[in-house]
């Protein structure tokens, strides 16, 4: 469900060393859940995807913002709206009020490779020159 392919890549090394474990991650969530996995085990993956996630969006917005990308208001509002979606879901799934379901890692490998695949190969050329 969550495999790296090249396609993904932006051609900058952090940002696709981050893309990587950011599918990593999400991987080792879905291998939990099909191996019927407890509660705790779930929660401390899901707690790593969400906290790699938000490392992620601020280097790439600080290699943005360091490089004047013209897109970043719109691109850091994708990052918002996708945290927001994720800390309710970790928040409910924390007070029981929801399950981690495939459908969830359905919408996040759906979400991560839109993203990855439009908005992040959006701002690839404009990076990527000036990228450290």
């Amino acid at each position: 469900m969550f495999e790296w392919k090249e396609t993904y890549a932006v051609n900058i090394d952090s940002i696709d060393a981050q893309h990587r474990h950011l599918f990593q991650l999400a991987g080792e969530l879905h291998a939990a859940i099909a191996a019927g996995e407890g509660q705790a085990v779930l929660a401390g993956i899901l707690e790593s995807l969400v906290q790699y996630t938000a490392v992620h969006f601020a280097h790439e917005e600080y290699l943005m913002r360091q490089q004047q990308y013209p897109n970043l208001a719109m691109h850091k509002a994708e990052h918002d709206a996708l945290t927001r979606q994720v800390l309710q879901f970790k928040t409910d799934f924390e007070q029981g009020r929801t399950a981690i379901t495939f459908s969830v890692l359905a919408f996040f490998r759906n979400w991560l490779e839109k993203h990855i695949l439009q908005s992040d190969h959006q701002y690839a050329p404009y990076l990527l020159p000036k990228a450290v």
